[in-house]
């Protein structure tokens, strides 16, 4: 007997009413077409902005209306953007977007590419963890033997990163301490070119005309709920070189990569920064004694190197996870303390996001905004930066992508006959106004069928391309 084919079923979600109510309408309206292309253009995005208004195309020669778009005309009744939104937990496909452009803009930044000379491989380039300083102890799993609470917990246990003793956990200080990690980033950066500059015994001035640290870093929340940083760092030539992107003079030092270690841990080391000066608030902050540096060694090596690859996509994941995914806390600002009521959240979190709200109604702690960041549990920073020289950036990344999908657009309309408007001659009129954010119930169900489609396409290409291997 011959076996029996193994047959895989795609589940459909349960429709209800008001989803069918929205798809017999748009069937009534002849609409379901443009609908699906509509939404197909959104490129997977479950949270797209509502735009009212309207387009006019106008020839600059005559003054002729070349074509006209209003909003209430589209199958969808308004404009659909994409919402943009960087975390993981709010839309999917628009954070997995913006991973795949931060890690492009950081492997730039490695090994060149993106405007960025492939010689950038050959500079001092080292990966660092900067952590935050203790503030009471927590649940956790040592290289050897049991937590201090006494229990060897699983890597999956929920109490991991929570207080021993929640009464006497510092939760001003955890609060504080987010809120000015960004500003005491700032801070660091200007100790490491003093740490440079000492250490090559100059003064900062010649040091800045010959040698230049460029970076990129992202903030990542421990399980505590603390930000640490990861940066990538690297040494270029100096101001004396204009804009160019060159190697460091070897006449500097016969061991650069080493002088770059000593002077962030001597930079970490440095940068404080003075406390609110309330009596019952910290006096200072600081980084926490736990500083890592790694040089990065290239990009093809051994198991256990740290090479390019590595480095851009462990920044690049942590740049679409926010504070939700380590600590159990929200991803969206609330605008009552008692909205907490409604979300599940931790015990921990929840008194982060506490804390967050009761300092900020003090008045010397009014320019951190904390209840506007109490989501965040207190840290305002820019989660991704970098400095103005490491490598493109992602607002490039962005306009290269949309010139690549205008090229698309017009050879599509080119290959069906249709002539679109001369960009170089044509004025475009357009205004449009928010009306909204989100799908409809029955333009979610569209988003969902299309989103199948498009992981069922790409399954299917991958078992070709396997079955192709296979035959070779």
């Amino acid at each position: 007997m011959g076996r029996t084919p193994h047959l895989t079923a795609t589940l459909t979600p349960p429709v209800d009413g008001v989803a069918l109510a929205d798809l017999a309408r748009a069937a009534r309206h002849g609409t379901t077409p443009g609908l699906y292309r509509q939404l197909a253009h959104l490129g997977g995005c479950t949270e797209p902005i509502r735009l009212d208004g309207n387009r006019l195309d106008v020839d600059n020669a005559t003054g002729e209306v070349l074509r006209t778009v209003a909003g209430h005309e589209l199958p969808a009744g308004s404009l659909l953007v994409r919402c943009n939104n960087r975390r993981t937990t709010r839309c999917p496909a628009c954070s997995e977007t913006y991973r795949r452009d931060t890690y492009h803009l950081i492997t730039a930044g490695l090994a060149g590419g993106k405007g960025v000379p492939d010689e950038v491989a050959t500079h001092p380039r080292v990966f660092v963890t900067l952590t935050a300083p203790g503030f009471g102890a927590v649940h956790n799993r040592p290289d050897t033997g049991p937590c201090r609470c006494g229990i060897r917990h699983s890597a999956d246990d929920s109490a991991l990163g929570t207080p021993i003793d929640p009464d006497t956990y510092d939760y001003t200080g955890a609060v504080l301490w987010n809120a000015h990690a960004g500003p005491l980033w700032a801070r660091f950066t200007i100790e490491l070119r003093r740490a440079l500059a000492a250490a090559l015994g100059m003064t900062q001035r010649d040091t800045a005309e010959v040698l230049r640290p460029s970076f990129a870093k992202v903030a990542e929340y421990q399980r505590r709920g603390a930000v640490h940083f990861h940066a990538v760092i690297r040494l270029d030539a100096g101001r004396s070189y204009g804009d160019r992107i060159t190697a460091p003079e070897n006449w500097l030092s016969p061991n650069l990569p080493g002088v770059l270690d000593r002077a962030i841990r001597t930079a970490a080391r440095r940068a404080r920064l003075p406390g609110p000066g309330a009596v019952d608030l910290p006096a200072e902050f600081r980084f926490g004694t736990q500083v890592d540096v790694r040089p990065i060694l290239g990009r093809d090596l051994a198991d256990g190197d740290l090479t390019d690859r590595a480095v851009a996509g462990y920044i690049a994941k942590y740049a679409t996870k926010g504070a939700e995914t380590a600590t159990g806390t929200l991803d969206r600002p609330i605008g009552r303390l008692a909205d907490l009521e409604a979300h599940d959240l931790t015990g921990h979190a929840r008194r982060l996001i506490e804390t967050c709200w009761h300092l900020g109604a003090r008045p010397t702690l009014a320019d951190l905004r904390l209840r506007k960041w109490a989501h965040m549990l207190g840290f305002r920073g820019h989660f991704s930066s970098k400095s103005r020289r490491y490598s493109t950036t992602l607002g490039a990344l962005r306009a290269a992508r949309a010139d690549w999908r205008e090229v698309q657009r017009r050879n599509a309309a080119q290959a069906a006959g249709h002539e679109l408007p001369d960009p170089d001659t044509t004025l475009v009129l357009a205004h449009w106004t928010y009306a909204g954010t989100g799908l409809s119930a029955g333009e979610s169900l569209i988003a969902s069928s299309l989103a199948r489609n498009k992981q069922l396409n790409r399954a299917t290409a991958r078992q070709a391309l396997a079955d192709l291997e296979e035959e070779e």
